[in-house]
């Protein structure tokens, strides 16, 4: 009976971990068509992919979970230029672009 209920309950956290990082990761896909819409760049793929996760400390100390997506965005439309996303919890820590312009 004990194993029914610790296999039942890996069941409910697996579940709850997979629902949860459909949310994060919508929420990864908007923050990234943001700052490519702000910086003027093209969103490649409209998509991100998880790089990392783990647990971490927010300001108040409280274990959060960190996660850490790529994506790719195109400043000419001929190219794959890199891109990140920070997560921490339910916010957004900082999203990176790196733009090279040729002159």
């Amino acid at each position: 009976m004990t194993g029914e209920w610790l296999a039942t309950g890996g069941l409910l956290v697996l579940g709850w971990l997979w629902w949860d990082g459909l949310k994060k990761r919508e929420m990864a896909i908007k923050a990234a068509r943001r700052v490519c819409d702000q910086a003027g760049v093209q969103l490649l793929d409209e998509t991100v992919a998880m790089r990392l996760m783990r647990l971490r400390r927010d300001e108040r100390q409280q274990i959060r979970l960190y996660r850490e997506y790529g994506f790719e965005y195109s400043d000419t439309g001929d190219n794959r230029l890199p891109g990140r996303i920070y997560l921490l919890g339910d916010r957004v820590l900082d999203v990176n672009l790196v733009i090279m312009r040729t002159v």
